[in-house]
């Protein structure tokens, strides 16, 4: 194989019990005496037929594939890496397994941000700037050492930050990013848990910053994710450490506690003179919070490229793009694209279904949700936006007949399929059994390339359900939310745990099955980028959380985000290259300017 290629064996999709080594029979070098594709024999496990092994030094690369092709379980990648890789990688995991090129670099007093796709090796690169994982520098056979990683990043931004690492110096602080599964890992309530995190003094005016004090004494197993989520990263931000790591901020966070984290991450670099590293997939929030950017890329599971930092701004236009300038690299066949002028017309189609004023309460001083009557109209995407805690999924609720409103009569005689906000699918059985139980379209041409291939659902078909990621779970969600026969689909949150490329094509996916399907779907979201994507008209929620919501009527986007954005005293401008939607500092000259005018979703 030539020096500029890889090639991966995914262990976990490898499965010999269940088929007869096509890879191996069918190898061109095989079939002439070769051994190019061999069986692992020790290394594999215990008991389990040999799984195989791939001689990068006499595969015929890209070029031939028959393995890739012949693969029934698609665990064989070979890849041509890209020419402009020269260096070595810092890190591989051995032969066949996942390389990682380049790392971030930490900057003391300012916030870095990493943009790219799951699977990238995010998390490699960070166990190494933490002191957990010594990079060997693709040299996967020899024991690494500190002192090689040192020699082969001198003269570099990282030479004094390895050294620190490698004198143990760096001490580190982690929130992680999957909080649902924080509650399988503690035992007791929120004030045991943060009491334990409070090393900089700083945790009262952590808790009243992220409004977690009503929880202070509840049990970690009862909190919602927005909750998990707010006292997972107050625990972080309260350690005293050189290297802070936060990994996605904002699932189940509504737009203002997004805003507000991001200000509590600027302060701690700057006040503290911190190194903070977040990885974020809600691009206008990384745009907000991040001084500047790594753009990472490559394949996800098999390698993963982190370029030098770039400036926030060009590094996400470019990502969006598809190309990145200073590598001469393209990473996407096209460019991600959003509306340069007002959006969409407001449609004129016929109404699906009238609503009256709602109202429910769940108890005397409890929460309580006020419904102005509405209609839902034929073939339209209805955005619903509001704070955390107001009532947007006891509403949706309504809708599909799960809770009864106590006024109001909302027995539609419509079938809804329905996308819940927090995802229970842990079942015992496979991806495409799930998926075929729902739809008898499951395998069709049409289902394939309308829902399997935008949801990137081919490599997990054949897991387990309970073995499935956060973002892979929400993808199954979503295709099995739309695969369902209905007149109205509803998705709770469908941008939680998926990167930035997934949404653009999850966003897609519902979009296009909208428009070819006549269907109507309502999206209950936070990020401001799909719905801004996505909508044709906006329902607006606001009211105190846990206390009281109101919902208005649906309206047109423009209108239902300046009365959304107004309630938060955000504003948005448009990007002047690319059209996508951009915070503004607050209380700088364009905010308060938009402020003066009304304008709080962009400026015409």
């Amino acid at each position: 194989m030539a020096s500029d290629s890889i090639a991966v064996v995914d262990l976990d999709r490898c499965q010999p019990d269940r088929c007869n080594y096509e890879c191996k029979n069918f190898c061109p070098p095989n079939r002439t005496g070769k051994e190019c594709i061999t069986l692992r024999g020790e290394d594999t496990r215990e008991g389990d037929p040999d799984q195989i092994h791939i001689s990068e030094e006499i595969c015929l690369g890209e070029t031939c594939g028959i393995c890739v092709e012949k693969c029934p379980f698609d665990a064989i990648e070979i890849i041509n890496l890209p020419q402009e890789l020269q260096d070595d990688p810092a890190h591989r995991y051995g032969e066949n397994a996942f390389s990682l090129y380049g790392l971030p670099v930490p900057q003391e007093g300012q916030v870095t941000g990493i943009l790219g796709p799951n699977g990238i090796g995010k998390t490699t690169a960070v166990r190494i700037l933490a002191g957990e994982l010594v990079p060997n520098l693709g040299q996967h056979e020899t024991e690494p050492d500190w002192d090689d990683a040192l020699d082969a990043y001198r003269g570099t931004e990282l030479q004094d930050y390895i050294a620190s690492v490698r004198d143990g110096d760096v001490t580190v602080a982690r929130k992680p990013q999957y909080v649902d599964q924080i509650p399988g890992q503690f035992d007791g309530n929120t004030r045991e848990l943060l009491e334990q995190t409070d090393e900089r003094g700083d945790l009262d005016y952590l808790i009243d910053r992220l409004s977690i004090r009503p929880v202070m004494d509840q049990n970690i197993d009862n909190l919602s994710g927005g909750e998990l989520q707010r006292v997972a990263i107050t625990a972080c931000l309260a350690r005293e450490a050189d290297f802070y790591f936060l990994d996605e901020i904002t699932p189940y966070l509504d737009i203002g506690q997004r805003v507000t984290v991001a200000r509590l991450i600027q302060e701690l670099a700057e006040e503290g003179d911190k190194s903070m590293l977040v990885v974020e997939h809600d691009l206008a929030i990384l745009d907000l919070l991040a001084d500047n950017l790594h753009v990472a890329y490559g394949e996800p599971g098999a390698y993963g490229v982190i370029t030098s930092p770039k400036s926030v701004r060009n590094g996400i236009n470019e990502y969006l793009a598809g190309y990145l300038d200073n590598e001469n690299m393209r990473i996407r066949p096209e460019a991600i694209e959003f509306e340069q002028h007002a959006p969409r017309p407001v449609s004129s189609a016929d109404t699906l279904v009238e609503y009256p004023d709602l109202s429910m309460s769940y108890g005397e001083g409890e929460f309580s949700l006020d419904v102005e009557g509405g209609e839902v109209r034929e073939n339209e995407v209805l955005g619903i936006v509001g704070p955390n805690g107001i009532g947007k999924s006891t509403f949706a609720q309504m809708l599909t007949g799960d809770l009864q409103p106590d006024e109001g009569d909302v027995d539609f005689a419509l079938d809804i399929s329905y996308k819940p906000q927090y995802i229970e699918i842990d079942q015992p059985m496979r991806v495409d059994a799930f998926l075929s139980s729902i739809t008898d379209q499951f395998g069709s041409s049409y289902w394939n390339t309308e829902i399997a291939q935008p949801l990137q659902l081919e490599r997990i078909m054949e897991q387990n359900l309970n073995d499935l990621s956060g973002g892979e779970r929400q993808r199954v969600a979503i295709a099995a939310c739309l695969s369902e026969d209905a007149d109205i689909y509803l998705l709770d949150e469908p941008s939680a745990h998926l990167d930035v490329e997934q949404r653009v094509q999850a966003t897609r996916a519902i979009r296009r099955y909208a428009e070819s399907q006549d269907a109507t779907v309502l999206v209950i979201d936070h990020d401001i980028y799909m719905i801004d994507l996505l909508a044709d008209r906006l329902m607006v929620f606001d009211g105190e959380p846990a206390e009281r919501g109101r919902a208005g009527k649906p309206q047109d986007m423009r209108s239902g985000m300046n009365d959304f954005l107004a309630n938060l005293e955000i504003t948005f401008r448009r990007d002047e290259r690319v059209g996508r939607p951009r915070i503004n500092k607050p209380g700088s000259q364009l905010d308060s300017e938009q402020k003066d005018k009304g304008e709080y979703y962009y400026a015409p």
